[in-house]
C-alpha cells in the first residue's frame, strides 16, 4: 500500500496543473475575502437605518464568520476539480493500463488514490483560506470592523474550513471514478457547483417543508463542517453541526468512489 500511495502522490505533484489551480485558488480567495469584508463593513454595509439611527442588522462576529468561511462556500470548486482530474487524466491520457498493471488490486488503486488526495486537498484548503483570512482581516482593519483573530472560536471556524476543503478534494477523486470522462466531469462540477445546487437550495428553502432537504445537500453540508457560511448568514436556510456535515460529505466521497469502482473500475481497461 506504501508503494500505492507515494505513486499516487507524485502523479499529483508532477504535473502543472495542481500549482496553477493552487494560484487561482489564493487570487480567487483573497479577491472574495476582500470584496466580501468591504461589503459588509465599508460604509455601514452591514447596518440599515433607521429612526434613532444606524442599527447593526448583522452581528459582526457572524460577518467575520461568514468571510472567513468562504473558501468552504464558494472556493471549493477547485479543490473539486483537483480531485476530478487526479482521476480522469488517467483515462484521457491512458496511463490507467501501466498503473494497473503495476498495481493490479483495483480496491488498493481506489484507496490509494483517496488517501494520496489528503495532502492537496489541505494544501488547498490552508492557503485559500489563510488567503481568504488576510483579506479579510485586512479589510476590517481599514474599516475598524473585529477581526475576531484573537478568538479561539473564530480559528475554530477557520480550521473546519480548511477541513472542509480537504475533504472536497477527496470528493472529486470518487467523482472521478463515477465519471471518467475529463470533459464530462469538469462541466459537471462547474454546472452543478455554480448553478444547479444555488439554485436548488434557493428554491429548496422557499417552502419549510423542503427546507431541511437543502441542508444534506453537497455543498451545504461542506459549509456545516466551518460552522457557518455566506449563504446561511444571508438567511438562506440553517446547516448540519459540522461533524454531521463532515459526515455527509465523507458519504458522498466514499459512494461516488464506491459508484466508480464497481461500474468504471469493473470493466475491462485497455
Amino acid at each position: 500500500m506504501k508503494d500505492t500511495l507515494v505513486s499516487e502522490y507524485r502523479k499529483l505533484v508532477t504535473t502543472r496543473t495542481w500549482w496553477v489551480l493552487l494560484i487561482v485558488m489564493v487570487g480567487y480567495m483573497a479577491f472574495l475575502g476582500t470584496m466580501m469584508a468591504f461589503a459588509f463593513t465599508f460604509d455601514g454595509g452591514s447596518q440599515v437605518s433607521t429612526g434613532g439611527g444606524a442599527t447593526p442588522v448583522v452581528d459582526p462576529r457572524d460577518i467575520a464568520v461568514a468571510v472567513y468561511s468562504l473558501p468552504a462556500s464558494l472556493g471549493y470548486a477547485l479543490p473539486l476539480l483537483v480531485g476530478v482530474l487526479a482521476v480522469t487524466a488517467e483515462f484521457r491520457h491512458r496511463t490507467l493500463t501501466p498503473t494497473l498493471l503495476a498495481q493490479p488490486d483495483r480496491n488498493r488503486f481506489v484507496a490509494g488514490k483517496l488517501i494520496a488526495s489528503i495532502p492537496m486537498g489541505l494544501l488547498y484548503g490552508v492557503l485559500g483560506t489563510l488567503a481568504t483570512v488576510a483579506a479579510g482581516a485586512t479589510v476590517f482593519a481599514f474599516t475598524d470592523a473585529d477581526a475576531f483573530l484573537g478568538d479561539a472560536q473564530m480559528w475554530g471556524v477557520i480550521a473546519r474550513t480548511v477541513l472542509s476543503l480537504t475533504i472536497w478534494c477527496v470528493l472529486g477523486v470518487g467523482l472521478g471514478f463515477a465519471l471518467p470522462n475529463q470533459v464530462v466531469a469538469i462541466i459537471v462540477v462547474l454546472a452543478f457547483t455554480q448553478f444547479v445546487e444555488p439554485i436548488a437550495r434557493l428554491v429548496l428553502n422557499l417552502n419549510d417543508a423542503t427546507a431541511g432537504i437543502s441542508r444534506f445537500m453537497p455543498g451545504a453540508a461542506g459549509e456545516a463542517i466551518s460552522g457557518g457560511s455566506f449563504y446561511s448568514a444571508s438567511g438562506l436556510g440553517n446547516l448540519l453541526s459540522p461533524a454531521a456535515g463532515a459526515l455527509v460529505l465523507v458519504g458522498y466521497a466514499l459512494v461516488l468512489a464506491l459508484l466508480g469502482r464497481l461500474t468504471t473500475l469493473r470493466r475491462d481497461i485497455t
